[in-house]
């Protein structure tokens, strides 16, 4: 079974917005209302739902703070700061307003609280390059999570490449 779904159901995520609601669509009928997920942001984020049609599908909530786009960019990574070196090839993964998620083959040195410059494309019309600040933030064997060290200022290709 994948891991979009779950005792034969389809699992579909709503993104939750900065008032605790989501915007939940029947899978059926098309029917789409906005519910109030407040009381789940620190426990259970899949949500078993009964449309008013009598379908019954799965919710994942995203409870991010901002949007994450899944890429599969090539790119470069290098550690940057006192007592850190390294670097190498990249996959960006994903990507938001306030950060990046990419992974590594092989061994590395990174860790958490480090700080990286991050070059990539982006895949949009232009090919847009862009060359960001970051800092580590957690590790997952060869996926690295990371958030940009100036999220106010991370242009407007970037900002247009991530509307949903």
């Amino acid at each position: 079974m994948s891991r979009d779904q779950q005792h034969g159901m389809k699992i579909q995520k709503s993104f939750v917005k900065t008032n605790d609601t989501a915007s939940i669509r029947c899978p059926d009928c098309a029917l789409v209302k906005n519910i109030a997920v407040g009381k789940f942001r620190n426990s259970r984020h899949t949500l078993k739902t009964r449309c008013s049609c009598g379908a019954i599908f799965l919710v994942a909530l995203d409870f991010r703070r901002h949007y994450r786009k899944p890429t599969n960019i090539i790119g470069v990574y290098s550690l940057i700061g006192e007592h850190c070196s390294g670097g190498g090839q990249m996959q960006v993964n994903n990507i938001s307003r306030s950060g990046v998620g990419f992974s590594v083959s092989g061994t590395h040195n990174i860790k958490a609280g480090q700080k990286a410059l991050l070059n990539f494309r982006i895949d949009d019309k232009k090919q847009t390059e862009l060359t960001k600040k970051v800092v580590i933030k957690n590790i997952r064997n060869n996926m690295v999570g990371c958030e940009f060290i100036n999220q106010n200022q991370i242009g407007k290709d970037l900002g247009f490449y991530l509307r949903p």
